[in-house]
């Protein structure tokens, strides 16, 4: 199993899309690299993220992208849907350069490579979100209308 952590705006969304993609085995909203170890106090400049271990023998780090970039605007600096500021910015981070290395090939293979915002970066430090976050579109589905994934991809995947 592999790790990599994945930033897409708000993480509610993105944790409840990626639990439903074949070769994700576990997922966990959490905070990537900020400035501090805790979630107390006033924001520290990380990036909502979901934490996604994967198996490597049925999805790759390309075929994650491709996924992310289902639900995001690749486009869009410090906003997702109607989620504004830094901590809803976009990227991959990782401990492995391996995976850093494949997101940024996939990104150059792109025609539109130059408009692309999505960070990837090593991952400097992550923070596990409270439980409360965790899976909340699945014990709360009347919040999925606040989600900014479109509605043919939560469609696609059966996920309402």
């Amino acid at each position: 199993m592999e790790t990599v952590y994945l930033a897409g705006g708000c993480l509610w969304g993105v944790q409840h899309f990626f639990d439903s993609v074949p070769g994700v085995v576990t997922t966990e909203a959490g905070r990537a690299n900020g400035k501090t170890d805790s979630l107390d106090g006033p924001y520290d400049g990380y990036a909502e993220c979901v934490k996604v271990t994967f198996d490597e023998k049925k999805i790759t780090v390309t075929q994650l992208m491709e996924h992310l970039f289902e639900i995001i605007d690749p486009y869009s600096v410090n906003k997702q849907g109607v989620d504004v500021g830094e901590k809803y910015r976009t990227g991959i981070y990782s401990t492995a350069k391996k995976h850093l290395d494949e997101a940024k090939d996939f990104i150059e293979r792109r025609e539109d490579k130059d408009k692309i915002v999505v960070e990837v970066l090593p991952l400097s430090n992550y923070v596990r979100s409270a439980e409360e976050h965790q899976h909340h579109l699945k014990r709360h589905p009347e919040d999925c209308s606040y989600c900014h994934i479109p509605d043919e991809v939560l469609n696609k995947y059966r996920m309402k």
